[in-house]
């Protein structure tokens, strides 16, 4: 079993910035890709990014691209969201999840985090 704690979110003004960080326990061995979905009211969950915790790469939604970066920190077990230019359409639940499947995309994630609220005013 694998256990992702989430912390990081709440409230900023349009244009600004958040981190969101996800920290892996139990079996770590299972945590080979970690990503992040947001879910915003009244819609389906969508996926955001991912990268690979042992041969890098990574992958955005274009959404995102060129304002959200993701990061591993393999000492820590832990990814990071950081969240930049940020717009009141970014405003979500934010998941963190993990796959012991090498290749990034947004099929077979197994385990997930609690989710964390972030809310981008106008």
């Amino acid at each position: 079993q694998v256990h992702l704690a989430q912390s990081g979110g709440g409230l900023v003004q349009t244009g600004g910035s958040l981190r969101l960080s996800c920290a892996a326990s139990g079996l770590t061995g299972y945590v080979v890709t970690m990503g992040w979905f947001r879910q915003a009211p009244g819609k389906e969950r969508e996926f955001v990014a991912d990268t690979n915790r042992f041969i890098g790469g990574t992958n955005y939604a274009d959404s995102v691209k060129g304002r959200f970066t993701i990061s591993i920190d393999n000492t820590k077990n832990t990814v990071y969201l950081q969240m930049s230019s940020l717009k009141p359409e970014d405003t979500a639940v934010y998941f963190c999840a993990t796959k012991k499947s090498y290749a990034l995309g947004t099929a077979d994630y197994e385990y997930w985090g609690q989710g964390t609220q972030v809310t981008v005013s106008s």
